[in-house]
């Protein structure tokens, strides 16, 4: 396992999110992390990325505790996609996603044209160049989303991690995103991403987490762990889970109104 992170307690101030939590994720999967609003999931993705430090554990990249690595080396093994980016002030989209090649810069090794290249290409798989020129602030939220998405895609880093990748897009667009990180595990890439929608989850993942309260549930495939019992036990939501007719994946259906009401 490249990444894992094992007895970690994590904490904003005094306030415990999570204790004792072990995750391991898998070399070359595509894997979610599901679970209710303010359960961990995210923190746990930040802790991953080393964007929030434990307030106890530890989290290992490539055999070391990633807190020995120095920024660089982490950014050029780790690409992260955080849940709400700060766009700088009066910055176009090319130049924004060239900064997702700064761990790549030297002191003797400045812009080169593999740089250039990286950021074509991430650009062009996100679907922004036509939005090169545009002011960033002036975008949508769907259109900002894709673009930091290609800032990610421009470290070239073989493990990205996507903190809701699909906020602000429409259902379209979802997929499409979705679909882009599906190519991306299938060239190699370990993708970690943390959705709300669990039929995208269940579609997409080769392997979910699945989180409740600061504490790991199930982990693993999402036809071994996905559970009309376990939805509900996570979700407080009464469902069916069926066979997604499309892709064999299971597809969580939701009580009716009336069935609710009947089980409340």
């Amino acid at each position: 396992m490249r990444l894992r992170a094992s007895d970690l307690t994590l904490a904003y101030d005094r306030r415990v999110v999570a204790s004792n939590l072990d995750v391991s994720i898998t070399d070359g999967s595509f894997t979610v992390i599901v679970g209710p609003n303010a359960c961990g999931k995210s923190t746990l993705l930040k802790a991953l990325a080393r964007v929030l430090t434990p307030q106890s554990g530890a989290v290992h990249l490539d055999g070391r505790a990633i807190s020995s690595y120095p920024s660089k080396e982490v950014a050029r093994r780790l690409g992260m996609l955080p849940q709400s980016p700060v766009v700088p002030g009066g910055i176009v989209v090319e130049e924004l996603v060239a900064r997702g090649r700064f761990a790549h810069q030297r002191l003797l090794r400045q812009w080169s044209p593999e740089d250039e290249a990286a950021v074509a290409d991430a650009m062009r798989l996100t679907g922004t160049e036509a939005l090169a020129d545009r002011f960033v602030d002036e975008l949508s939220g769907g259109q900002r989303q894709r673009v930091w998405l290609a800032v990610a895609l421009a470290q070239q880093t073989s493990i990205l991690l996507l903190d809701e990748p699909t906020t602000f897009l429409d259902l379209s667009h979802q997929f499409e995103v979705l679909d882009l990180c599906a190519d991306l595990h299938e060239q190699g890439r370990t993708i970690v991403a943390v959705l709300h929608d669990l039929n995208h989850a269940c579609r997409y993942a080769t392997e979910l987490i699945v989180m409740r309260d600061g504490a790991v549930l199930a982990q693993g495939p999402p036809a071994e762990v996905m559970t009309a019992e376990l939805v509900e036990r996570v979700f407080a939501m009464p469902c069916r889970v069926m066979t997604d007719p499309e892709t064999e994946t299971p597809m969580i259906v939701p009580a009716s109104r009336a069935r609710r009401r009947a089980l409340a």
